[in-house]
């Protein structure tokens, strides 16, 4: 009867969906993926046939969505064209996101036009449901078939959930608990708690982003992080951040202000001494507290007024710094940059001139946006440095600029070719996602571990790597396990 089946990119991390067929009627759908730039096909485009959806929609009935990033939720304005009809169901924090989310991407897939824009998102806004972290809510209950589902804190981004779906027929008695990983959090990601694993289940759909490596820890990645800083400030140069607007450029905003506030007070102490020792006050020392921190996207700006608003939802670190009267994703050498216009005088001046600055800057992936017009003009400056956090998807120009800029080599935008002498830097602990060790201690941190683990949302070597790691963790405890990696 229960039957999960999973459509999209098989040996990627984009464009996913995953329906949940409970009943000869009714489906629960996770995710709403869109597939992110060349991350498609050798040729890097994206067939008919992969964007059809896989799948009867007519008997969708409920959307989940776990988390509001574009790779997990960017389809929805084509998943409401076609016809759906049903609510999606998301945490309380991703309710207030996602119009912001949903408006971006059907004004870059769809129309422009204010009038259909706010026709949607009004739309939208009356399909969402909200719910609350913990508690179960009922999908159906008939004689024939009780649904339920729970959402629990993923700590991926703000309003993360992985979802518990409880499923129980009574006229048989049998009884499935499924759970959907979505993207899980690092252990100790700046700002949002943990994950912690769940009681139970049955079947457990689990990302794979990073199944097969593991994150530096935080203080090793933040005292790396420093180091960049300390080279803009003595090379006079740009450290160009790409970053996704929602989670990432939180996370960033969040370090760097505990990195200013550090060594501000610390540069102020060494200067303080050598005044006392010397009875002057002259002494060279890197100026941290007007070293810039640029926010160049006006999505980004929205989402971070979204985290401070929800602040409630933050982890026990971060309020205290609140407590203290410190802000976080306020402070003030953070400035941002809304218009075009602003931003293309921005790109001129920090390329003309030797004002240190850091730039955090979409998208991600560096394959659109405001960051291409830094990257075009600052890459072949060795001055500059180019600072990647995050997962970079094949075929994508930041996945060839951490590939060849070590190398000095090039990446092509427009047709023309843009040489790479910016150092180029890569900390994966940075990431928002778990690794390969919070994906197994997900799994063994279960007081009744799944009998059948489905791995997505992976690049083929992750998959395999994690579930190699799956079998090894059942065949210690002598427990027998089913792997299935879709695709």
């Amino acid at each position: 009867m229960v039957q999960v089946t999973h459509h999209g990119r098989a040996a990627g991390v984009t464009g996913s969906w995953h329906p949940l067929q409970v009943d000869a009627e009714n489906n629960l759908l996770f995710d709403c993926a869109l597939f992110e730039s060349l991350e498609t096909s050798p040729e890097g485009n994206i067939d008919a046939e992969r964007l059809a959806i896989a799948f009867a929609l007519a008997r969708v009935n409920v959307h989940v969505a776990n988390h509001l990033q574009v790779d997990h939720v960017g389809r929805i304005p084509y998943l409401l064209v076609v016809g759906f009809k049903g609510p999606t169901l998301c945490s309380e924090p991703s309710a207030k996101l996602l119009p912001i989310v949903l408006e971006d991407a059907f004004k870059l897939g769809f129309s422009r036009d204010q009038k259909q824009v706010e026709r949607y998102l009004k739309l939208i806004e009356q399909r969402i449901v909200a719910l609350p972290y913990k508690q179960w809510f009922t999908l159906i209950d008939t004689p024939q078939l009780n649904a339920r589902i729970r959402l629990q804190r993923a700590g991926h981004i703000l309003g993360s959930a992985y979802v518990e779906v409880d499923l129980h027929y009574p006229e048989t008695g049998e009884k499935k608990r499924i759970i959907f990983s979505g993207d899980l959090g690092a252990p100790h990601a700046p700002i949002l708690p943990a994950p912690k694993a769940p009681y139970k289940a049955d079947i457990l759909v689990i990302e794979s982003t990073y199944g097969d490596r593991l994150h530096e820890d935080r203080r090793s990645r933040r005292a790396r992080l420093e180091k960049v800083l300390e080279h803009a400030l003595r090379n006079q140069g740009t450290v160009l951040i790409p970053a996704f607007s929602i989670g990432r450029t939180q996370e960033l905003l969040y370090e760097l202000e505990d990195i200013i506030h550090r060594r501000a007070l610390k540069e102020a102490g060494k200067l303080k001494a050598a005044a006392a020792k010397t009875r002057s006050s002259k002494m060279t020392a890197l100026d941290w507290t007007n070293l810039p921190i640029i926010l160049d996207s006006p999505l980004a700006s929205r989402f971070t007024a979204v985290y401070r608003e929800l602040d409630h939802f933050w982890d026990a670190e971060a309020r205290a710094r609140l407590a203290k009267g410190r802000n976080p994703l306020a402070f003030r050498n953070l400035l941002t940059v809304d218009s075009h216009q602003a931003h293309l005088a921005m790109v001129n001046r920090l390329a003309q001139t030797t004002q240190p600055a850091i730039v955090i800057a979409g998208n991600g992936m560096c394959s659109s946006g405001r960051i291409v017009n830094y990257l075009k003009v600052m890459l072949g400056d060795e001055r500059h440095d180019v600072l990647f956090v995050g997962y970079q998807a094949e075929g994508t120009p930041g996945r060839q600029i951490q590939r060849f800029g070590p190398r000095n080599g090039y990446v092509e935008y427009d047709g023309l070719r843009y040489d790479i002498r910016a150092q180029v830097h890569i900390m994966g602990g940075y990431s928002a996602h778990a690794d390969q060790a919070g994906l197994l201690k997900f799994v063994s941190g279960m007081r009744n571990k799944p009998g059948e683990i489905r791995i997505v949302h992976g690049e083929p070597d992750a998959k395999r790597e994690l579930a190699r790691m799956y079998r090894a963790l059942y065949a210690q405890a002598g427990c027998p396990l089913n792997v299935v990696v879709p695709g």
